[in-house]
């Protein structure tokens, strides 16, 4: 792996998007555990991806717009009820003190839907990831493999320190009703913006 995919690579994780928020949203609503939790369903949602873009299923996603927009409306559809259920008082992403915690499967599962219902990971693995592999047929297939795991291991760790810097904030978030009143209201905003911005992404 190279400097420059490094870099890239960094960058496009660390830019706030569905995960970012999933996991912000998780620490603090259940505490650090959750929140490593949401960052591992996360980094799992990338799997299928990157197969997609070994495979060539990718590039069919790409060149069909009835596959491209069936995808990008379940995942849309996926972030609206993320964003109702973090409104609500007694949503999945309930910030509590007292609320029970979400299974660790169920927080998995949230994780990898969020990823697994974005066309935009397949497309970014189709035209990102072959930049950086050399064209020699033989090396092409081990190369992808290789920059995707490490795209995953960059996914789990700057997800983790947004989490854990979320975890962090917990106690202060609890201590004030009004801020968690904005606190719902903030993350229902951010996940209706995702929505949008997926609703509108052209293949």
């Amino acid at each position: 792996m190279t400097l420059e995919f490094l870099i890239t690579s960094l960058i496009v994780v660390a830019s706030p998007g569905t995960g970012v928020v999933y996991t912000l949203a998780a620490g603090l609503s259940h505490g650090r555990r959750a929140s490593a939790v949401a960052a591992f369903g996360c980094t799992l949602g990338i799997l299928p991806h990157m197969l997609a873009a070994i495979t060539g299923l990718a590039a069919l996603l790409h060149a069909s717009a009835l596959a491209f927009e069936t995808v990008k409306y379940l995942g849309v559809a996926y972030l609206i009820w993320m964003a109702w259920s973090s409104l609500g008082e007694q949503g999945a992403l309930r910030i509590e003190p007292d609320a029970a915690p979400r299974s660790n499967g169920q927080v998995i599962l949230s994780g990898i839907l969020i990823n697994l219902l974005n066309p935009k990971l397949s497309i970014f693995f189709l035209a990102f990831l072959p930049q950086f592999v050399t064209s020699d047929g033989a090396s092409a297939v081990p190369g992808m493999l290789q920059l995707s795991l490490g795209f995953m291991a960059i996914t789990f760790a700057v997800f983790l320190l947004y989490g854990v810097f979320a975890a962090s904030m917990r106690r202060h978030v609890l201590s004030s009703p009004a801020v968690l009143r904005w606190m719902r209201r903030g993350f229902c905003v951010a996940f209706l913006a995702l929505g949008a911005k997926l609703a509108f992404m052209h293949t």
